[in-house]
């Protein structure tokens, strides 16, 4: 069957709803492509927004993520942390002296030792307490 071919009786209503077709097919092929370029200059725009350092990274990471969908990737990653920030916690990690089995139990006693203190005096207003209620 052709595309003008007329299943219909009236060869009028056939043409308008191929008519209409074509229209609904090509607005959807735009709108998926449209779709697909907003999503992939997602970290183009973020680095925009944020005044990223590494603009010209970001966008050639984009572009080349056309080809190879992981790079593009890695612009997402690129555009959306923040190197500085990141780099500091790495390095503040690294300077951290390690902690061994000895740190961590005197941490844990040194915590049992302040929350013993707060418990103290609610027992002894509870002794209190009683003292109050058997001399009343």
């Amino acid at each position: 069957m052709s595309l003008l071919a007329t299943p219909f009786v009236d060869a009028s209503t056939d043409t308008v709803l191929h008519v209409i077709a074509a229209v609904v097919l090509v607005g959807s092929v735009c709108a998926i492509a449209f779709g697909f370029w907003k999503i992939h200059e997602l970290p183009v725009s973020k680095a925009k927004k944020k005044q990223h350092q590494q603009m010209g990274l970001i966008t050639a990471l984009t572009w080349i993520g056309f080809l190879w969908h992981w790079v593009w990737v890695v612009a997402v990653i690129v555009a959306f942390v923040d190197s500085d920030q990141a780099l500091r916690r790495i390095r503040d990690i690294w300077r951290e002296p390690a902690r061994t089995s000895n740190d961590e139990e005197k941490e844990q006693a040194s915590e049992g030792v302040s929350v013993s203190q707060n418990t103290l005096p609610e027992q002894g207003d509870q002794d209190v307490n009683k003292e109050e209620k058997t001399n009343a």
